[in-house]
């Protein structure tokens, strides 16, 4: 791995991918024990972010009876979140008494995940469970605490396996930091 620059900022090898898979695995072998004995869950993909890992862990999950769709929603701009949350892609399926796993790509201040829950809430699923790559528990702000986390990381900005900077970067194996001297 070596550092990358993205929009003039560069960025530093923060988790190789050998590590995400391990974490990714680790994750699915928890939500395939919880779920064990009950109906599959239905995987809500949080876009764009969250669309590798949501691939990653669906296939590793390994339970060929859930079914996975998509939701979009938008609040950061640039490096840093812009406090407002709007909802570009809305849920169609009915989730009336399904157990609902979401997956995040990220939670940092939580607002976005928390939108999620109470929407979703209204719809009367039988269970909400928050599945994320990444958590920043110094940064959250609300009570959506993620019931599966890949990793626990400092309040930095990342880049890569699905999370960007402007829509770039998505498409890198590894997660990067961005470098301090930015």
């Amino acid at each position: 791995m070596e550092s990358v620059t993205i929009k003039g900022m560069n960025f530093i090898p923060y988790i190789k991918r050998e590590e995400i898979a391990k974490q990714v695995k680790r994750v699915a072998d928890e939500i395939r024990r919880d779920f064990e004995g009950s109906e599959p869950p239905l995987f809500i993909c949080v876009l764009n972010g969250a669309f590798v890992f949501a691939a990653d862990l669906f296939r590793a999950c390994c339970m060929p009876e859930s079914e996975i769709t998509f939701m979009r929603y938008k609040s950061y701009e640039g490096t840093s979140s812009t406090g407002v949350v709007n909802e570009l892609l809305g849920l169609s399926e009915d989730i009336t008494g399904r157990h609902v796993i979401i997956i995040e790509d990220i939670v940092d201040t939580g607002v976005t995940a928390e939108k999620m829950i109470a929407a979703l809430k209204e719809r009367k699923p039988a269970s909400i469970k928050l599945a994320t790559l990444l958590f920043k528990p110094q940064s959250l702000i609300t009570s959506a605490k993620p019931d599966y986390v890949g990793f626990e990381i400092p309040s930095k900005f990342i880049i890569g396996y699905g999370l960007d900077l402007d829509g770039l970067a998505r498409d890198l194996s590894d997660i990067f930091v961005l470098h301090e001297n930015n």
